[in-house]
């Protein structure tokens, strides 16, 4: 090897049973008693389950983490550690077997008309987009100046100071309630992609300090864009699947923005109706 030696790069370590079921209590926060007494099982069993003195059954681990509300990506890695196969697929939308869900989003997406609707996944990169989202929305793409990775992402959008910040004249105050959904999903260990995201878009410069605090009643705000001479306002849901079966499903998010008052209302059908007419005309 001309005299240099060729080092294999570190594997990281497999995460182990014990600490993973450790990990999911304490971000629970519950005690060793409380989980033992939810599960139905000896708090001296979950004990030495904990100290890797035993070993978990299939249907153990199953129930400790259905007790503990774990979501399936983390069940399936829980599964893992414990020696077993991941009980969860991870189907991709396009798949045959999820034709049904994708014609619901479909539908969802068009009901929405003429005001938009995003589907976004676990990191809030748009998978897809109605019209609507398109013609109010997506007017703003070519004054973004956000690099190309991120301009899919509906989080890093709005965050980042060349992409909508210069269009909301509220940015502040709804970015920060906004920013309450990735906080909810990082601090009840719902998503680790959505804790690196929120540390992502925390780093942006001119971000309040008080974005990295978590708000239990912040309240929510509506979306004021100001485009052009127009101005409009949108109130955000965000809708998933239940019951989801597969960890695509569980992670994927519809956004619809409904109007907050009559004019933005009756932009969005005048938009629709005409699409000759631009934001900033």
């Amino acid at each position: 090897m001309n005299g240099m030696m060729a080092f294999a790069p570190a594997r990281q370590a497999r995460p182990q049973f014990p600490d993973l079921l450790r990990h999911w209590r304490s971000e629970r926060r519950m005690s060793q008693l409380g989980l033992a007494t939810e599960a139905g099982i000896s708090a001296r069993h979950l004990c030495f389950l904990e100290k890797g003195r035993s070993q978990p059954s299939r249907e153990m681990v199953v129930l400790l983490a259905q007790v503990l509300d774990i979501p399936l990506a983390g069940q399936n890695a829980l599964l893992v550690a414990a020696g077993f196969a991941p009980l969860f697929h991870e189907t991709g939308l396009d798949a045959p077997e999820l034709a049904s869900v994708q014609q619901a989003l479909d539908a969802m997406l068009a009901q929405q008309e003429p005001f938009p609707a995003l589907v976004v996944d676990e990191a809030w990169e748009v998978r897809q987009r109605n019209a609507a989202a398109g013609r109010i929305l997506g007017a703003l793409r070519p004054h973004y100046d956000v690099p190309e990775r991120l301009a899919h992402n509906a989080m890093h959008v709005m965050c980042h100071p060349g992409g909508m910040r210069p269009f909301m004249p509220n940015w502040a105050d709804f970015v920060a309630a906004y920013l309450q959904v990735l906080h909810r999903e990082a601090t009840q260990g719902l998503s680790q992609t959505a804790a690196r995201l929120r540390d992502e878009l925390l780093y942006y410069p001119d971000m309040p300090a008080a974005f990295a605090a978590p708000k239990a009643d912040h309240p929510m705000v509506p979306m004021h864009l100001r485009i052009g001479r127009h101005e409009l306002s949108f109130f955000v849901t965000l809708t998933t699947f239940a019951m989801p079966r597969d960890v695509t499903l569980q992670q994927i998010k519809i956004e619809c923005f409904f109007p907050a008052d009559a004019m933005t209302a009756a932009l969005a059908r005048a938009l629709a109706a005409q699409p000759e007419l631009s934001l900033f005309d």
